[in-house]
């Protein structure tokens, strides 16, 4: 039986200032959640190799990546990331974009694979954005791409902000399909406009989100014939999170979970999913949302096998 793999980079740290708002403990917490439950006999979790220059610049321009690199970023750019710089971020954001590539790769041979972090979707082509410094599934889609591994690729994403970053990135590009799900009165409060957007009301519940997924998602893939689809499993729709504004429970996000892996499934597309966003104030009911997504692709990678 083919275990899940799955690619983590929370070894690899990222330092913050006390009191800063982003939960980057919720990494490490889920790895190790997955790691004391029954399901980590159907897991294979790996280090990624960190992501290079040259992959990185498939997306990213050569004045943000060495601006990145260097730590010669203004203060504005500083400031729109959410991140004081550091080697360690470099690092960071390296790996987890390579964890990424890496869940591509995977998918490719096993049909499903995924990243305990990634789905930063704010990154732009030459600046980054809302705690976001490389577009990790944009950069993994343009890798594989290079390599001939796939052609048309579709970006599921389902943080409750909108992927401008990855709207932008996928702006012009035939073979990028851009599909966001999200807040619609939520940061970016100028959004960048996608070839798919449902934008939902503050305090959408589970029925009408659910609705709204499948028929968009309907439309999506009786229009656009992708090869591969990556998937933004974000937290941040649930009823508590703090920057959500949507009202999903957690029984409705392991729906939504449950409802695109099913859609790949049942199309033959190989996917690899990544965490995105969670903000919730309890940081176990972050973690209690991203492990429910892992438990669903094992649950999905077996379905997948069986009807093989």
């Amino acid at each position: 039986m083919l275990t899940l793999k799955l690619f983590y980079s929370d070894t690899f740290e990222l330092p913050l200032p006390d009191r800063h708002r982003f939960p980057m403990s919720k990494y490490g917490l889920l790895r190790e959640r997955v790691l004391q439950d029954p399901i980590a006999t159907h897991c294979e979790l790996s280090l990624p190799a960190a992501a290079t220059d040259h992959q990185l610049s498939k997306v990213h321009t050569p004045e943000y990546l060495e601006a990145i690199c260097t730590g010669n970023l203004t203060e504005v750019q500083i400031r729109r990331i959410g991140f004081p710089w550091s080697l360690a971020m470099v690092e960071r954001s390296r790996r987890s974009t390579g964890a990424t590539i890496e869940a591509g790769f995977a998918a490719l041979d096993d049909g499903l694979a995924g990243n305990l972090a990634g789905g930063t979707h704010h990154a732009f082509e030459g600046n980054g954005q809302g705690f976001c410094v490389f577009n990790d599934v944009c950069v993994a889609a343009r890798v594989l791409q290079s390599e001939g591994r796939i052609g048309n690729v579709l970006v599921v994403d389902c943080d409750v902000h909108q992927g401008n970053g990855t709207s932008s990135i996928a702006r012009g590009d035939a073979s990028l399909f851009s599909f966001s799900m999200h807040c619609e009165k939520n940061f970016p409060f100028q959004k960048t406009n996608g070839d798919c957007d449902i934008a939902l009301p503050a305090g959408t519940t589970d029925a009408r989100y659910l609705e709204e997924l499948e028929a968009g998602l309907s439309v999506v893939l009786d229009s656009f014939l992708p090869d591969f689809v990556f998937y933004l499993a974000g937290a941040d729709p649930y009823t508590k999170d703090r920057l959500g504004l949507l009202d999903l429970s957690k029984a409705g996000l392991a729906a939504r979970d449950r409802l695109v892996m099913n859609f790949c499934h049942e199309k033959g597309l190989p996917m690899a999913f990544a965490m995105a966003g969670g903000y919730a104030p309890e940081i176990d009911d972050i973690v209690d949302i991203h492990f429910q997504t892992v438990k669903i692709a094992v649950e999905s990678l077996a379905n997948r096998k069986l009807s093989i």
